[in-house]
């Protein structure tokens, strides 16, 4: 391990290089290969599996799996954050999460509705384990990076990691379009399923291999190795999440906008998770080779559309201001939630893919930012900004929950995107209840 001060080039990049290792999940995992490989399992037209007892559909029983994921996460982040900043012990919690990630996601290998219960663990354990290593890598940016090297850094770690999980999705789609190239043997829908499953496989291996070099160079952080922990340390999270809530009393902007975020993101988190599950369901595909590729172009088409959305929404902000910009934002989504329900053909999924990139990067950037703008003048920011995380989990909990329940009485996801428009209309109402008053120019509410 390498002993570099503060604010060191290497130590910085170091940590970034993160991101190039485990954005690798939320592609991949998250996004692309496995909601594909899962819809695959299922015969066409019978979307219905018998588990725990229960006749589930197949894409609501994968929200519920992600909603009691997001659930344990928003629990164990500040119960696990107030232990390690006691003890100074990050790197290996962080360690810890990622190779139970990281494995996880190697163990997809074997996922199939023979094993369901056991494919499902491991589904939800890769979910644990991303979220989890996020908690304490993000937790590291103070330590490493002085405030005016941070968003720097920040944003170097982000495109790090759109570099390498983009590379890497390339590289499984050309297996799983080509696997006799790969060697890769029996019928193509045979031998796409397996390309589908090595690429769990890579993305396992991926994370743990690249991580090795932040891992070698983030300080090791066990300063405090000999105190003991006790029940005041486990729950100082906790308390410090109280705090935060007791000062919202007080300020009324950050209290009313925090509501907005909390139902905004309750809806932008589940479209971006469920996405396609949607597409695979819902879209007249003219075969099953059209629906993998058009499925992953789609998902590489909102990435690579976020980024411009994300460049025109701070524009935006700038000229309008953050809440009005927000307003429109949101505004946007009720529109593309309800035209969701008419779409039936690839290209206008396509259609649709280009214009939710266009405001996917544009709202949590900029949520993120009016956030921070309206934090009162303390050092204490990182309870803020954890009360924040939890909030955003709770919402995908209650998202997820909201999907799934709705596909599951309807058999349909359209009325179930439908439903989360209303979820943006309520964050317009409560974006205009943020007081226009209170020094707050550069929000322009």
């Amino acid at each position: 391990m390498a002993d570099l001060p503060k604010g060191s080039k290497k130590l910085l990049n170091a940590w970034a290089f993160y991101d190039w290792a485990n954005s690798v999940y939320t592609l991949t995992i998250a996004s692309a290969v496995f909601p594909i490989f899962y819809e695959a399992l299922f015969s066409e037209g019978n979307h219905y599996i018998t588990i725990f007892g229960f006749s589930l559909k197949n894409s609501a029983l994968i929200s519920f799996v992600t909603a009691t994921a997001f659930l344990v996460v928003a629990f164990i982040s500040p119960l696990l954050s107030g232990i390690a900043d006691y003890v100074g012990n990050k790197k290996a919690f962080m360690k810890f999460f990622c190779y139970v990630g990281a494995l996880s996601c190697m163990g997809l290998y074997w996922f199939n509705l023979e094993n369901i219960y056991i494919g499902l663990v491991f589904y939800f354990f890769g979910l644990i384990g991303y979220w989890g290593s996020l908690v304490f890598y993000n937790s590291y940016l103070p330590d490493i990076a002085f405030v005016e090297q941070q968003d720097k850094i920040s944003a170097k770690g982000y495109s790090l990691g759109y570099i390498g999980s983009v590379i890497l999705l390339i590289f499984n789609l050309a297996m799983i379009m080509k696997p006799k190239i790969f060697g890769i043997t029996g019928t193509d829908g045979e031998a796409a399923m397996k390309a589908m499953r090595y690429s769990f496989v890579m993305v396992g291996v991926w994370w743990i291999v690249f991580s090795q070099y932040s891992y070698y160079f983030l300080p090791k952080g066990n300063k405090n190795a000999d105190r003991k922990v006790t029940h005041h340390v486990v729950f100082n999270g906790f308390k410090e999440l109280k705090k935060v809530w007791f000062l919202l009393n007080v300020n009324i902007p950050l209290k009313r906008y925090l509501g907005s975020f909390f139902v905004s993101s309750m809806a932008v988190q589940t479209l971006m998770l469920v996405a396609t599950y949607f597409g695979a369901q819902e879209i007249n595909w003219s075969s099953e080779e059209e629906g993998t590729v058009g499925l992953i172009i789609c998902i590489l088409l909102i990435q690579l559309v976020a980024v411009l959305g994300a460049v025109l929404t701070s524009r935006a902000s700038a000229k309008f201001g953050n809440i009005p910009t927000l307003i429109g934002i949101n505004c946007f989504w009720v529109i593309l939630c309800a035209g969701a329900y008419f779409i039936t053909k690839p290209i206008e999924f396509y259609i649709m893919a280009g214009l939710v990139g266009l405001v996917m990067g544009g709202i949590q950037s900029l949520s993120r930012s009016t956030y921070s703008k309206l934090l009162p003048k303390t050092d204490d920011t990182a309870s803020f900004f954890s009360f924040y995380d939890v909030a955003e989990k709770i919402g995908i909990v209650i998202g997820m929950l909201v999907y799934g329940i709705i596909d599951q009485i309807t058999g349909s996801p359209r009325l179930a995107i439908v439903f989360l428009a209303l979820f943006f209309v309520l964050a317009v109402v409560l974006l205009n209840r943020v007081p226009k008053k209170g020094g707050f120019k550069s929000i322009k509410t």
